[in-house]
């Protein structure tokens, strides 16, 4: 995974809008259940996040983009690498090669995010609020014009209100003043009565002229102050604003009056559509219930969440019955592919006498030691303390397993004893171990290639399975030798064995696209004759192949183990089935090989 790339200069930056260049970087995006992770181009610019399939690819467009404004980021619980991009329905699953990687991916997003959103610092520079500046103009609070479209009475009136308002508030200055100045003067008049007379209360009286005079105790009129000369001096005519302040309160009066009306008259056409809207909200309420019950009925997997480990959120049964539908898919193409296939197609020879001189002794010490160990202990009796399980009986075919788990893993040993008529010992682990034949019976296998020759009994294979969703898909790097085990004694049958175990080789290590499973499987085989008639010779129907097969598998990784018991317990029996069925029907025409 690569760092970050900025595809333009310091120069090019606008300080005033902060603006961010192209960003591109190596990112492992969640594909689809079959392809899973595949690295993609990851480029973010302004508030687009667009992939590319490589960074050579970018002038043929991207493959997909998703906007940032309401995007939401949310680092995996579990995975320190991943972190997913939401967009409404829309999910981005991306893993970054280490954990600081994906820190540093997430700021910047979120940055981006930040910089290019609606509610920015920089997009309200950028685009002005068009509502706000209308209202401030407009002094309409924030009404819409939009609301008037078929009242423009009530928008009328509204405005001789503001007309009302403005009056009236002048008006009140007005009479405020007035009634502060008299206010000043009574003051005045009450200190000058209160120093001519302390017990007597004067009253003023009124000449013809209009002048007030004071009574005091000694009945002498003193001229105090005249009308005119407070109506010269404030220059208010009292009486011509009362009668106008009255008009303007009438006036709101009124009007108040009109716009209640015409809000009466909305009412029902308001409630109508309010109805409206309650009967669409309880339908999109009926909708969104009856899909989210029909989401859980039907449930759609896909994503990383839902692959194979201990966080999965899908349930062992529904792990099941994934993996079940996908062998039997895998079996349908089988059979269909069966019947096109040549015997001689995609076949690897084996070049007889070149062998490879590195680390070839060690290897082969290693096969030493497991024929020993498969012809001491596999051959033993299933009794005993050995505690092996009858799972499966079909006619001649016995399936048997122990349950063993280490760490919560599964590691159940499995042994399967058949007899087979009409094929020898030798033939059946002929063509168990012959690459060449490999593809003809065995349907798990994607790919294998052959690493090493160690000799001409004796290979080292690297072979990739088919990937069964939700489960992660495996490849296995293992030794596969062939050998003759004479008997030591002449009542015996010789015995043929075929041993497959896994090995580790500088050429292949493990890579992050499958899980390196352990396997430890030998085909142990004996041939039964049945004497001929007089002097006949020996066919078919006088031999039975007896075939003892066991497999110790470590898948490599966590699975439910109600899911590997049930899937082993099926699969096993139909291999066994489909290979003796190949053995049989490839060496019915040709010579007995014993």
């Amino acid at each position: 995974m690569s760092d970050f790339s900025s595809s333009g200069s310091d120069e090019d930056l606008d300080p005033e809008l902060e603006i961010l260049d192209e960003l591109g970087g190596t990112l492992s995006k969640w594909t689809n259940y079959i392809h899973g992770w595949q690295d993609r181009w990851i480029v973010l610019k302004g508030n687009t996040l667009s992939y590319y399939r490589s960074a050579d690819e970018k002038e043929y467009g991207c493959r997909g983009s998703i906007c940032l404004s309401k995007a939401v980021i949310t680092p995996h619980e579990f995975d320190e690498c991943r972190f997913d991009i939401s967009v409404n329905d829309s999910i981005w699953y991306l893993r970054a090669e280490h954990p600081l990687l994906r820190q540093q991916w997430i700021d910047t997003v979120e940055l981006h995010k930040a910089e290019s959103g609606y509610g920015s610092e920089s997009s309200l520079r950028r685009h002005g609020s068009l509502l706000s500046l209308t209202s401030a103009a407009s002094g309409l609070s924030t009404t819409s014009a939009s609301s008037f479209k078929k009242g423009y009475s009530l928008q009328e009136k509204l405005a001789e209100m503001e007309t009302f308002r403005d009056i009236l508030c002048r008006q009140v200055d007005t009479l405020q003043k007035y009634f502060d100045n008299c206010a000043d003067i009574d003051s005045k008049d009450d200190l000058h009565r209160d120093k001519a007379s302390d017990d007597e209360e004067d009253f003023p009286t009124s000449r013809p002229n209009g002048d007030y005079l004071l009574n005091n105790n000694n009945s002498s009129k003193e001229k105090l102050f005249s009308v005119d000369s407070l109506k010269g001096s404030l220059g208010i005519d009292f009486k011509g604003e009362a009668i106008t302040f009255k008009a303007t309160t009438a006036g709101i009066l009124s009007t108040l009056s009109h716009c209640i009306d015409i809000l009466v008259k909305r009412e029902e056409s308001w409630q109508r559509r309010l109805d409206k809207e309650i009967e669409r909200r309880r339908r999109a309420e009926d909708a969104y219930k009856a899909a989210l019950t029909e989401l859980k009925k039907k449930p759609h997997y896909g994503g990383p969440d839902y692959e194979e480990g201990p966080n999965s959120l899908i349930n062992e049964e529904e792990f099941f019955d994934a993996v079940e539908a996908a062998l039997d898919k895998h079996d349908q193409i089988e059979e269909q592919s069966q019947a096109e296939r040549s015997w001689a197609s995609r076949q690897i020879s084996l070049p007889p006498d070149t062998y490879s001189s590195v680390s070839t002794q060690k290897y082969l010490t290693k096969v030493e030691e497991m024929v020993q160990s498969h012809m001491t202990y596999s051959l033993q009796d299933v009794g005993g303390d050995a505690n092996w399980e009858l799972v499966v009986e079909e006619g001649d075919m016995k399936v048997y397993r122990r349950e063993v788990e280490e760490n919560g893993i599964v590691l159940d040993p499995l042994k399967a004893t058949h007899a087979v008529k009409g094929v020898t010992g030798h033939e059946v682990c002929h063509y168990f171990w012959d690459t060449a034949f490999r593809n003809d019976w065995e349907t798990t296998v994607e790919s294998f290639q052959v690493v090493e020759t160690l000799s001409d009994k004796a290979v080292i294979i690297h072979q990739t399975h088919k990937r069964v969703w939700p489960a992660s898909q495996r490849d296995v790097l293992y030794v596969s030798v062939i050998r003759k085990i004479l008997s030591t004694n002449e009542n015996d049958p010789d015995t043929w064995l075929v041993c497959n175990f896994s090995v580790d080789h500088d050429s292949y290590p493990p890579s992050a696209r499958c899980i390196r499973a352990k396997i430890n499987v030998a085909m142990i085989c004996q041939t039964l004759i049945s004497p001929p008639e007089g002097d006949k010779e020996i066919t078919r129907d006088n031999i039975l192949c007896k075939i003892t097969y066991v497999a110790n598998v470590n898948p490599g990784g966590w699975a439910p183990a109600s899911v590997l018991r049930a899937i082993a317990k099926r699969e096993y029996p139909k291999f066994l089935k489909r290979f003796t069925s190949y053995v049989q029907e490839k060496s019915s025409g040709d010579a007995i090989l014993f």
